[in-house]
């Protein structure tokens, strides 16, 4: 741990020795200067933590001194001594950005106190900073892939309302992302250095969730031997994402309601009300509008989440953004497992493309960490994929065809979206399974060589294509 720096400007050699002496013993590094000047130069060269300065110098003025090193060092903790000790001067020089007044004469113990605490407030501000760079490091929208036009404006929508402490409501189905959003939108708020807590609605009954959120005091119920602070009162000055509130009760509804517009609530069994200050992210799956209308939800709640909505499309809206996602995961579980895979070959990904992706990017994430969890070749092809994606009948995707016409069309596109697809994979993994070797691979499968091989070229396929694993110690060995 790098040492405390401390420089004490004072035209006093007596008071320059003074602090040296019981700053030193408590093992801070101290260095003195006698005139402004000195201390300015000083201050230019070296870095320092803490500068103990005096009203009142040979040279310069104590006020042009903590205007000059405000401008240039705003970082610095500043702590003005002086035996002029007046009420206008001590609010003169907080409001110009001093930490703290120490007036002369001062103990030791006055020294040391508020020594330490400008450095504790420095470390806190350190650390503060450490966190929200972490935070925004993790969770800025640049990590949140999508290059696609739909994508691109929510980012810039939430982008505008993060720093703001307006409620956001969040649509979109499972799997788009609307945690990740929420947590952005955390790291990007003035609450950032605060709380983040998320909590899926639906998945506790109405009694549990009343206690989750609002706390309980002890007896209010069986088992409640104690009191419990609840989500409101731990998220004080947070952030609260409340996901899937499309399953909340109309009795919870009207609580939650109440908090918004009050800022109020009461814990389970509790008489006297409780403040809190929360900002609400609140998303769904589900289309709130329509629930409304039914009568299923509350519109004035509905209205309250809606100050600022934003919908999170599926992947089968921006499938552009596929490939770059799918590289985005293929790196990460690759870094994760210790693997080196170099990509997907064009065939690969043209099936990751066409899939319909009804759990979205998680589901697209979870493929690819089981593809790079499986893998023994440096590319990923179609023989992989063909293992893990389940391949929908096209059977169960179109209606049921009215002429002719339509029906070889719909003959025409299963061969080409699905058997086409088989058949190539078949070939890939005949030829894999065989390292290459076309007549064991024909052998093996019960075909012809000329069979075989006329079919390789029916789909552009060639021994070059195969991607086969071999042992280190074969790489110079021929065919």
């Amino acid at each position: 741990m790098k040492p405390t720096n401390i420089l004490t400007i004072d035209d006093e050699p007596v008071i320059c020795d003074a602090c040296r002496l019981v700053l030193s013993e408590r093992g801070y590094s101290v260095n003195t200067s006698m005139t402004g000047k000195d201390a300015l130069r000083a201050i230019e060269k070296g870095l320092y933590d803490v500068v103990l300065l005096d009203m009142k110098l040979p040279d310069m003025d104590g006020m042009d001194i903590l205007r000059t090193l405000r401008k240039e060092n705003p970082d610095l903790y500043v702590i003005v001594m002086t035996g002029y000790s007046t009420v206008s001067n001590a609010v003169a020089a907080m409001r110009l950005g001093a930490f703290d007044y120490l007036a002369k004469p001062f103990t030791e113990d006055e020294l040391s106190i508020a020594v330490e605490r400008a450095i504790e407030n420095k470390r806190l501000k350190e650390e503060n900073l450490s966190l929200r760079t972490q935070l925004y490091e993790r969770f800025d929208f640049n990590n949140i892939i999508g290059e696609n036009p739909k994508i691109l404006r929510i980012f810039d929508q939430i982008k505008r309302v993060a720093p703001t402490d307006s409620t956001v409501f969040i649509e979109g189905e499972s799997g788009t992302g609307k945690e990740l959003v929420a947590r952005a939108i955390h790291a990007h708020s003035q609450r950032a250095a605060r709380k983040f807590i998320a909590l899926d609605c639906s998945t506790l009954s109405t009694g549990l969730l009343e206690s989750e959120l609002f706390g309980h005091v002890k007896g209010a119920f069986t088992g409640a031997i104690h009191n419990k602070a609840g989500i409101f009162e731990v998220a004080n000055e947070g952030t609260l994402f409340l996901d899937e509130v499309a399953n909340l009760s109309s009795e919870i509804q009207g609580k939650l309601l109440r908090v918004m517009e009050t800022q109020e609530y009461k814990p389970v069994g509790a008489s006297v009300e409780k403040k809190t200050d929360v900002r609400i992210v609140a998303a769904t799956n589900r289309e709130l509008k329509r629930l409304v209308e039914e009568g299923t939800f509350r519109e004035d709640l509905f209205y309250r989440f809606n100050v600022f909505p934003n919908y999170l499309p599926p992947l089968r809206e921006r499938k552009d953004d596929i490939p770059k996602l799918a590289y985005h995961f293929l790196k990460f579980f690759c870094k994760e497992m210790g693997k080196r895979i170099e990509g997907f070959s064009d065939d690969a990904m043209e099936l990751l493309v066409k899939q319909e992706w009804p759990g979205n990017v998680r589901q697209l994430k979870n493929v690819i960490e089981r593809l790079v969890i499986m893998a023994d070749e440096n590319i990923l092809d179609m023989v992989n994929m063909m293992d893990f994606l389940r391949i929908k009948k096209a059977a169960h995707e179109m209606s049921v065809p009215e002429t002719l016409a339509e029906l070889y069309g719909f003959k025409k596109q299963i061969l080409k979206d699905h058997y086409r697809q088989t058949e190539k994979a078949f070939l890939m993994k005949a030829l894999k399974d065989c390292e290459g070797n076309i007549s064991r691979a024909a052998k093996k499968v019960g075909m012809q060589r000329s069979n075989f091989h006329a079919l390789m070229k029916n789909h552009h396929l060639s021994v070059k294509d195969i991607h086969v694993k071999r042992p280190a110690l074969k790489r110079g060995a021929s065919r």
